[in-house]
């Protein structure tokens, strides 16, 4: 369902989960001012809109052994659609790129890459990315710090409900 209509309640259910997934409903229903049962339906609708996509745990890339961060265009041949369709298939399955984005300007897409080091995004680049069907160009820009890394989303920002 694209684009549910979130209301307030809505919003704060996200954005307690948001700060802390791990929550009971009891608590989640607490913090939010609903009985447990009410809070259950909406989570679970939430979840079956697709708004919620799953629980994940907010890993450090340093303290896992996953030390470069590296954002990578790439261009790829425009003469058929297949071969645009032929990278995005085999991107989704690499395990390095934490991100694929279809971008204008330069390149075609946006990836970001997560690796130990850089010999380790040396072969990954020489010996998967270059070999993507379709693969015409390929720009690599190297994460020196990072500034802000955001994983909860901007609710304040989204459209109110109509009720």
């Amino acid at each position: 369902m694209p684009n549910m209509k979130l209301d307030n309640l809505d919003r704060r259910i996200l954005a307690a989960l948001q700060r802390d997934a791990r929550l009971t409903n009891v608590q989640l229903a607490e913090e939010v001012g609903l009985s447990p049962s009410p809070c259950l339906r909406r989570v679970r609708l939430l979840e079956e809109a697709g708004v919620i996509r799953g629980y994940h745990a907010d890993l450090d890339r340093t303290g896992i052994g996953l030390g470069l961060t590296v954002f990578v265009g790439v261009k790829v041949e425009r003469h058929h659609e297949e071969t645009s369709t032929s990278f995005r298939n085999a991107v989704a399955l690499l395990t390095e790129v934490a991100s694929c984005h279809l971008v204008s300007g330069e390149s075609d897409f946006l990836l970001q890459v997560v690796v130990p080091d850089l010999r380790a995004y040396e072969n990954f680049l020489l010996g998967t990315l270059l070999k993507l069907p379709g693969v015409s160009d390929i720009r690599s820009n190297f994460a020196i710090a990072t500034v802000k890394a955001q994983m909860t989303m901007p609710l304040g920002h989204l459209p109110q409900a109509v009720q």
